[in-house]
């Protein structure tokens, strides 16, 4: 039997920090390596409130999957492409380094969660699927977020609104609500 490993990653643990250009608040749920800023990571998970129009910070050799957890939605223009995001739980992939404007689609803030990662740094992309139900996942070290009110559980821990956890080995996971499952991704190959 493989033994499970979960490090919970509680919501109200994590403190707000302004985007690198000023715009907003992101909060930092996992990076890798651990304890690098916004210029060294390998790849990183956030939850970044965007409160205003405005231009996204911009992060050279890097990129994304947004997917918006809560508000109206966005319309974004990347480069001179229009891309709208207004539909919750729909992960969309976005270059990190080409200029990137926001316009809100409503009065209130948009929550999105972000997965970012140097391409130089990572083989592949990592993967963010939104799931609801039952599942496993594992047995690869997996980040799950509860993105949705209901929550979710993973291994017997509950995890409400935004509460995440890494879990190594295989387990199972029941999103009552929508949750994000986002498989660590591996390094770059040896050399």
């Amino acid at each position: 039997m493989i033994d499970i490993d979960v490090r919970d990653l509680p919501a109200a643990d994590r403190t707000a920090a302004p985007w690198k250009n000023g715009g907003g608040v992101t909060r930092e749920i996992f990076c890798h390596p651990q304890g690098a800023d916004m210029t060294d990571f390998a790849w990183r998970v956030s939850l970044a409130e965007v409160a205003a129009d405005g231009p996204f910070s911009a992060f050279p050799g890097v990129d994304r999957t947004l997917t918006m957890a809560d508000g109206d939605g966005m319309e974004l223009t990347v480069a001179d492409r229009s891309v709208l995001v207004d539909s919750p739980y729909v992960p969309q992939d976005l270059p990190g380094d080409v200029a990137t404007d926001c316009r809100l689609l409503g009065a209130g803030n948009v929550v999105n969660l972000n997965v970012m990662w140097r391409r130089d740094a990572l083989p592949v992309a990592p993967s963010v699927a939104v799931v609801r139900g039952r599942l496993e996942v594992g047995p690869e070290a997996t980040l799950v977020v509860a993105l949705g009110e209901e929550g979710a559980e993973i291994a017997g821990r509950v995890l409400g609104r935004y509460d995440a956890a890494l879990v190594a080995g295989v387990a199972p996971l029941h999103a009552t609500g929508p949750t994000a499952v986002v498989p660590v991704p591996a390094g770059p190959p040896s050399a």
